[in-house]
C-alpha cells in the first residue's frame, strides 16, 4: 500500500503513553504501539475462552453458543471456569481490549498532531458496556445479572431483563436514549444525503460548495447549523445515546433504587396527578 505524503511526517518517534521506542512500530500500513500488541493478546485469550466455552456446550450452531455469567450463589466471587469463570475472564479481556484500543488511538492522535474526540468518543461506548457487565451487576450483588455472550441469548436476555424490572419501554432513561439513537440517524442520513448530493454531481457540472450545502438547509428550515456545527451536533447526539442507555441499565435492577416488580408505568403518575388535568 503506498504511503500517503503526510503519513511519512506522522511516522515518526514519540507520542507513545507506554513503552517508548520499544514498541514504536508499523505493520504495514498499521501503528502497533504498545496497546496494539495488548489489543491484540487480549483478542486472541478472550476468543479462545469463547470457543473453548463452546466445545463445552451442548451446540456449535452459532446462533445458539452462549457464554453464560455465574450462577447467582457465586455473587461477586470468583467462579470455576466452567460455571461462569469463562464468562469472568471474557469480560475482563473485552474491557481490556477496548481500553487498550482506545489507547492506541489517543497514542495516534498525539502523532497526528490532533485532538482527542475520536478515542473520546470510543470510551463513551466503552462506559456503556463496563456499566452493563461491570456497574450494574455489583450494585445488584451478584455477576449473574450481567449479559450472556451469545446471539439468541443475549435478545431473550435483553426481552426478559426489559420487563422483569419495570418495562423498559416506560423507563424515561430509556426513552431519552432511544430518541437520541433516532436522532443521530436521522442526522447522520441528512448529512450523508447532502454532502453526496453536493460532492458527486451529474457529468459536466461542477462540485458545490459548503453555501450550496448551507443555502439548502436555510431553504428548508430556514437555518443552517453549518459544516463543522453539524459533525459537533453529531457526535454529541451518538454520545448521548451511549450515556443514556448507561443510565437506563443502571436505574432498571438494583433494589435500593427500583424494587423488583416495580413498574415504570407507574413512576408516570406523577404526571397524571398533574393539575392541568385535573377535572374540576
Amino acid at each position: 500500500m503506498a504511503m500517503l505524503s503526510f503519513e511519512r511526517k506522522y511516522r515518526v518517534r514519540g507520542g507513545t503513553l507506554i513503552g517508548g521506542d520499544l514498541f514504536d512500530f508499523w505493520v504495514g500500513p498499521f501503528y502497533v504501539g504498545f496497546f496494539g500488541v495488548t489489543t491484540i493478546f487480549l483478542t486472541i485469550v478472550g476468543v479462545a475462552l469463547i470457543m473453548y466455552g463452546a466445545a463445552l456446550g451442548p451446540t456449535w450452531n452459532i446462533w445458539l453458543i452462549s457464554i453464560n455469567p455465574p450462577p447467582a450463589e457465586y455473587g461477586l466471587a470468583f467462579a470455576p471456569l466452567k460455571e461462569g469463570g469463562i464468562w469472568q475472564i471474557v469480560t475482563i479481556c473485552a474491557l481490556g481490549a477496548f481500553g487498550s484500543w482506545a489507547a492506541r488511538e489517543v497514542e495516534i492522535c498525539r502523532k497526528l498532531g490532533i485532538g482527542y474526540h475520536v478515542p473520546f468518543a470510543f470510551s463513551v461506548a466503552i462506559l456503556a458496556y463496563f456499566t452493563l457487565v461491570v456497574v450494574r451487576p455489583i450494585l445488584m450483588g451478584s455477576w449473574s445479572y450481567g449479559f450472556p455472550y451469545g446471539i439468541m441469548s443475549h435478545l431473550d436476555w435483553v426481552s426478559n431483563t426489559g420487563y422483569q424490572y419495570g418495562n423498559f419501554h416506560y423507563n424515561p432513561a430509556h426513552m431519552i436514549a432511544i430518541t437520541f439513537f433516532f436522532t443521530t440517524c436521522l442526522a447522520l442520513a441528512l448529512h450523508g444525503a447532502l454532502v453526496l448530493s453536493a460532492t458527486n454531481p451529474k457529468p459536466g457540472e461542477t462540485v458545490k460548495t459548503a453555501e450550496h450545502e448551507n443555502t439548502f438547509f436555510r431553504d428548508t428550515i430556514g437555518w443552517s447549523i453549518g459544516t463543522l456545527g453539524i459533525h459537533r451536533l453529531g457526535l454529541f447526539l451518538a454520545l448521548s445515546a451511549g450515556f443514556w442507555s448507561a443510565i437506563c441499565i443502571v436505574i432498571s435492577g438494583p433494589t435500593w433504587l427500583w424494587p423488583e416488580g416495580e413498574q415504570w408505568v407507574t413512576w408516570w403518575e406523577w404526571w397524571r396527578n398533574m393539575p392541568i388535568w385535573s377535572s374540576r
